[in-house]
């Protein structure tokens, strides 16, 4: 383990790295694959205030992540002050019988006069990491990296400034739904195969941050209940 700890760390030291792209160091045991009897795996039950299985990883300061009720309903607020870090729960997740990611979240505000496809502005108020682990191979780690994006159109792709084993997607974009709640729901099968030009089958961690280290500006969210299901 602390081998494991040690490679994951040394990569995360890349300031503004794509967050969690590493995260397959520390997936050489991956987590067993978990089912609910009516087909829906819960990642994250953030409206009952519960982050149990969820860990913390700072990179540059700390995003500060705490439960409130103050967007209207209970939700997990991340408030980040110039600094990167996140949560990433490991999990192993079968896509041939739950494809489907979803989640809901709200961003009171963007960032200003930052290129999201520069290193120097690779800071988001909100994002959802989906991580398939390169195993003892970590450097083979993949990630789907799903943005609320302060300047990107709704619907653009790129791959992140620090690797192109990180590819983003912008499904929100600049104010417009901006003080209220969104839902969104991802087919994981069919966004890998997009974006990577390749099927998987399986994913092994979850991952969600708030960071504004690069830019050195101020972002808040909240992040709803996260699950993934059948249809």
């Amino acid at each position: 383990m602390e081998k494991v700890q040690g490679n994951f760390n040394a990569m995360s030291n890349r300031r503004g790295f794509a967050l969690f792209i590493t995260i397959g160091a520390v997936l050489l045991t991956a987590a067993a694959l978990t089912y609910a009897a009516d087909e829906t795996v819960m990642i994250g039950r953030f409206s009952a205030g519960d982050r149990t299985h969820w860990q913390d990883k700072a990179f540059q300061g700390e995003t500060r992540y705490r439960f409130d009720d103050r967007s209207g309903r209970p939700a997990l607020f991340a408030d980040s002050q110039g600094a990167a870090s996140g949560l990433y729960r490991e999990i192993k997740v079968d896509l041939n019988r739950t494809p489907w990611l979803n989640w809901s979240w709200r961003v009171d505000r963007v960032l200003k006069d930052v290129d999201e496809r520069a290193k120097s502005g690779d800071d988001y108020p909100a994002r959802v990491y989906v991580v398939v682990s390169g195993g003892a191979a970590f450097w083979k780690t993949r990630s789907l990296v799903y943005v609320w994006s302060s300047h990107q159109p709704v619907g653009a792709t790129w791959p992140n400034a620090y690797t192109a084993n990180a590819h983003v997607m912008a499904l929100q974009s600049g104010a417009q739904n901006t003080g209220r709640w969104v839902s969104e729901k991802r087919n994981i099968h069919a966004d890998f195969q997009q974006l990577f030009g390749e099927a998987v089958d399986s994913i092994d961690a979850v991952a969600l941050m708030t960071d504004t280290d690069n830019s050195r500006q101020s972002a808040s969210a909240w992040y709803g209940d996260i699950y993934f299901t059948a249809q």
